[in-house]
């Protein structure tokens, strides 16, 4: 099983709509993606490390698949659109890590 990570770093004066990413841009991923998509979370970014530090993404999408084949099977077709829905929700540009789960 590998997870697809999609960071969203938190700068200073960027713009993200957590309501769209959950309720609009997510929801479309998983039709887009399929059945290959095996789950699929977000997580938003409350603080960092230190008390009163900021946190240093402000979400993390994560997305399951099976392999990084059906990774790239599944969301290489559709990334035009799935990339072009990213300025309704943020200014930033995303990270993006492919790791292989663990545990």
């Amino acid at each position: 099983m590998i997870k697809v990570s999609v960071f969203y770093p938190n700068t200073e004066g960027s713009k993200f709509d957590l309501d769209y990413y959950v309720n609009s841009h997510m929801p479309m991923v998983q039709a887009e993606c399929g059945g290959a998509l095996k789950g699929m979370a977000v997580d938003a970014g409350l603080a960092g490390g230190a008390p009163g530090q900021p946190a240093p993404y402000s979400a993390v999408g994560h997305l399951l698949f099976d392999s990084v084949e059906a990774f790239q099977g599944a969301f290489g077709p559709k990334a035009g659109t799935i990339m072009a829905d990213i300025p309704n929700y943020t200014d930033v540009a995303p990270v993006i890590q492919i790791s292989e789960v663990k545990l």
